[in-house]
């Protein structure tokens, strides 16, 4: 793995500088890597650099430096230190003589620390997109973080109270959201942002948000298409300086992209890695082997199995510090782990292309429904609404149950509508959760955080602000580190080169009617590969690698008996009600298996980090 973690204590008792080493167990626990580790009089800084070796610690004078990730500079004299010196003495020299500015010459994925005893100061940050998070607490005046919860724990002075309502939005979001984390006194840094302490004063702060525009001028399809395919091949060869290079292969638009453009950077066949399902409606083979056969890759294949998923679920449990519920861990763990027997070392993902070029069926169907606010005001206020929402409209005929829905949706403002068919709105949170653990919570809080970042998205178009929010609560917080994780199981490096910082801030600049032109979304990425993928790749659906989860856990018996268990097991955690653990499986396994599957798959993973990180 790759990480960081350390302390800055300028008050109070000194700390051992043993818990260090404690707390970098956690850094090295599934590679091994040899850390670099820098004490202070009462700080310290470790580093788990990744396997390309990029990053370091070091300690000249008064001040500690920590820097990793798959990051370079944007200024060359920085650059030319980091070649000549170290990264962390272009980091040290560069705060210097910027202060926080430094972080303005870095791009790619990063997370930085730096302690300066003598001002009695310290600061750290992570990238953009946050794929190298930090953690981080006060604990009196001391200030201790990590790229890992487990590792923050780690440090004597720390609480880890788990916090009820983290457990409520990770059942909202199947995620826990930064800047929360599990643990009461535990935050996440948000993507693109840093913390400065002074004495035992924090300030956090963003160096950078996107900033999406509309641009009035003109420019030629051709000349933006050709600044796409630039910036994609750079991003690519920078993705592949350095390993034995392969790519994911979903047979989907991005993944195909990136395996074709690895192709061309290597100048052969590209090793590329694809998960199948013997499931019905799950499984995408036919697409990567048209994308294989396309662009000549090197391909191996995997087919998942319910054992497989038996045997994973308490590793991945373990690897999360803290609950995570995206069942596509599954197979994006068994391609990491393919890709390893193939003997490659750094993986690309196209992970990102969707959240940059409008490819979610969610942003037609929100415009859709935004369209009903254009309707004028007198007319939908005093006739529409009144009319569609009386008890005497006849609701039980289906056309006209149809258009009520619309209404009571379209009505209910951005972005709580986009949680519409939320899985826990559904059920209703009363009925899921035991009533003194509900009591600890906001059940309006996930809607709040939501909405916060919404509307400090810089946007002024519909389909811009879902964009933004994406980046944030479908990338930062949940794709991203399923894939970076998985990877880190299987001991393998990845790469995100559809994330690249140019291409962010490229798609930004891009106008929106070109990302969806009436019903087709992402119009301009998609008709700028006409010539570059097949046409079958093209016109597929979005699907991704989906788990038939819920399909396998109510046919298989080693499966459904790991679900059983597991689920019997957190009654005793007086979390959630009993009697609907076993209604999920006398009743709605039985209707809907793939649907109500997804929330039994949040159970297990929420009872398995119990067992791995608290029992």
């Amino acid at each position: 793995m790759s990480g960081l973690c350390g302390w800055a204590a300028f008050k109070g008792d000194v700390i051992d500088s043993q818990y260090i080493e404690r707390m970098t167990t956690h850094l090295v626990q599934f590679d091994g890597s040899t850390p670099h580790i820098v004490v202070g009089k009462n700080s310290a800084l470790s580093v788990a650099p990744n396997g390309t070796g990029k990053g370091g610690a070091l300690k000249d004078g008064d001040v500690l430096a920590a820097i990793q990730g798959a990051f370079y500079w944007k200024d060359d004299e920085l650059a030319n230190i980091e070649k000549r010196e170290s990264s962390a003495a272009a980091l040290i020299r560069g705060y210097r003589a910027r202060g926080l500015d430094v972080l303005k010459c870095l791009y790619g994925s990063f997370s930085v620390a730096l302690i300066d005893e003598s001002k009695q100061e310290a600061m750290m940050a992570t990238d953009r997109l946050g794929i190298e998070p930090l953690v981080y607490t006060m604990s009196g005046d001391s200030l201790v973080f990590s790229s890992s919860s487990d590792a923050v724990c780690k440090h004597p002075s720390v609480s880890s109270d788990i916090d009820p309502q983290a457990i409520y939005n990770y059942l909202y979001f199947h995620v826990i959201p930064s800047p929360g984390t599990v643990y009461k006194q535990h935050n996440r840094l948000m993507p693109g942002s840093y913390l400065k302490m002074n004495n035992s004063h924090i300030d956090v702060k963003n160096y950078w948000h996107v900033e999406y525009s509309e641009p009035k001028e003109k420019i030629s399809f051709q000349d933006q298409k050709d600044e796409l395919f630039a910036l994609m091949r750079q991003s690519v060869d920078r993705a592949s300086e350095d390993g034995t290079v392969g790519a994911f292969l979903s047979g989907g638009t991005d993944s195909s992209t990136v395996s074709g453009l690895l192709c061309e950077r290597l100048g052969k066949s590209a090793p590329t890695f694809s998960i199948g399902f013997d499931a019905a409606g799950f499984d995408e083979m036919e697409y990567a082997r048209i994308a294989v056969k396309h662009f000549g890759t090197d391909h191996h294949e995997y087919y998942v199995t319910p054992e497989d998923i038996v045997s994973a679920i308490p590793d991945i449990a373990g690897i999360y510090s803290e609950p995570f519920g995206n069942s596509s861990a599954i197979p994006a763990y068994y391609c990491a782990k393919l890709a390893k027997s193939a003997g490659v070392t750094h993986l690309l993902a196209g992970d990102g292309g969707d959240e940059l070029f409008a490819g979610n069926t969610r942003y037609l169907t929100q415009q859709l429904f935004d369209a009903y606010n254009h309707v004028p005001g007198i007319l939908r206020k005093k006739i529409i609404d009144p009319v569609v929402m009386s008890s005497l409209y006849p609701s039980s005929i289906s056309p006209l149950r149809k258009i009520k829905r619309y209404v009571e949706i379209a009505n209910t403002p951005m972005p709580v509508r986009m949680e519409t068919f939320n899985l826990l709105e559904r059920f209703g949170a009363q009925h899921v959760l035991n009533a003194d653990y509900l009591q600890q919570v906001d059940v309006g809080q996930p809607a709040s955080i939501l909405t916060d970042y919404y509307k400090n998205v810089v946007a002024n178009t519909l389909l811009n602000n879902m964009l933004g929010l994406d980046l944030k609560f479908t990338l930062t917080d949940n794709d991203l580190p399923k894939v970076s994780k998985m990877c880190e199981l299987a001991g393998m490096q990845v790469r995100y080169p559809l994330l690249s910082d140019e291409l962010i801030d490229f798609s930004a600049s891009l106008p929106s009617r070109l990302k969806i032109k009436r019903t087709y979304l992402r119009y301009f990425f998609k008709k700028s590969l006409e010539d570059f993928l097949p046409k079958e790749i093209l016109k597929k659906k979005k699907h991704g690698f989906g788990l038939p989860f819920g399909v396998w856990v109510a046919e298989h018996k080693g499966l459904n008996e790991l679900a059983r268990d597991s689920l019997n097991s957190l009654k005793s955690r007086h979390i959630i009600q009993p009697s609907f653990i076993d209604e999920l499986f006398s009743m709605h396994l039985k209707d809907h298996a793939s649907y109500y599957g997804t929330m039994i798959w949040l159970l297990i993973m929420l009872e398995h980090w119990f067992q791995k990180h608290v029992d």
